[in-house]
């Protein structure tokens, strides 16, 4: 038994040192501040075709992947449009419901089986007000997802869907073999079957 449970506070530590070699990609952590990540972002495990946030919830915790893939989606006439995905090393969160605690439109699913760290609003305010760049960090992580999610939308404006496929591949290199094509074609927003003549075109 004992040898079981340190078996698990090793994993809860490795999690938590994934997370927190994330965070210092945007600011420095002191060690007192590290203790607070650890107690305030908690594990949770996700089976693939698990939600995240479904459509009418409201999103009350922001997400840290350490291991899974996530599409966040919105269904319209009877189909998934994809907005993002997200997988290892990356946040995920649906800021419009989170941020004005409203329903949300959108979903969060995962489209494998995934490991995440999540911390509550609560929290996440507090480590704004209490981490030395609490707010830096803030606004660090809501800017990358905001402007993620504005290159997508403005592909859909500027892009054909041989460009649009072409910046998936760049920014999803590793998803490929990952995911189902048709959430692939969902992203670069056309058929399946367009989506196969476009590969096609763009091996030759």
């Amino acid at each position: 038994m004992r040898d079981k449970l340190g078996s698990l506070q090793l994993q809860l530590l490795m999690l938590h040192d994934t997370l927190l070699a994330a965070i210092r990609h945007f600011i420095a952590v002191s060690p007192a501040e590290e203790d607070l990540v650890r107690e305030w972002f908690v594990p949770e495990t996700l089976a693939k075709g698990d939600f995240f946030l479904r459509p009418g919830e409201v999103s009350r915790k922001i997400g840290f992947v350490v291991r899974g893939v996530f599409h966040n989606f919105r269904s319209r006439d009877g189909q998934e449009h994809s907005y993002y995905f997200g997988r290892e090393q990356e946040f995920i969160g649906d800021y419009e419901s989170f941020l004005p605690a409203q329903p949300a439109v959108h979903a969060i699913q995962a489209l494998e089986d995934a490991q995440i760290l999540t911390i509550s609003y609560d929290n996440l305010q507090r480590l704004y007000r209490e981490f030395r760049e609490g707010e830096k960090f803030g606004r660090l992580v809501a800017e990358q997802l905001f402007v993620d999610i504005l290159r997508q939308l403005t592909s859909f404006y500027e892009e054909t869907p041989e460009e649009r496929y072409a910046r998936f591949a760049r920014t999803y290199p590793d998803l490929q073999q990952r995911i189902p094509q048709y959430y692939i074609a969902s992203y670069v927003g056309v058929k399946p079957q367009s989506l196969s003549r476009i590969r096609a075109r763009s091996v030759r």
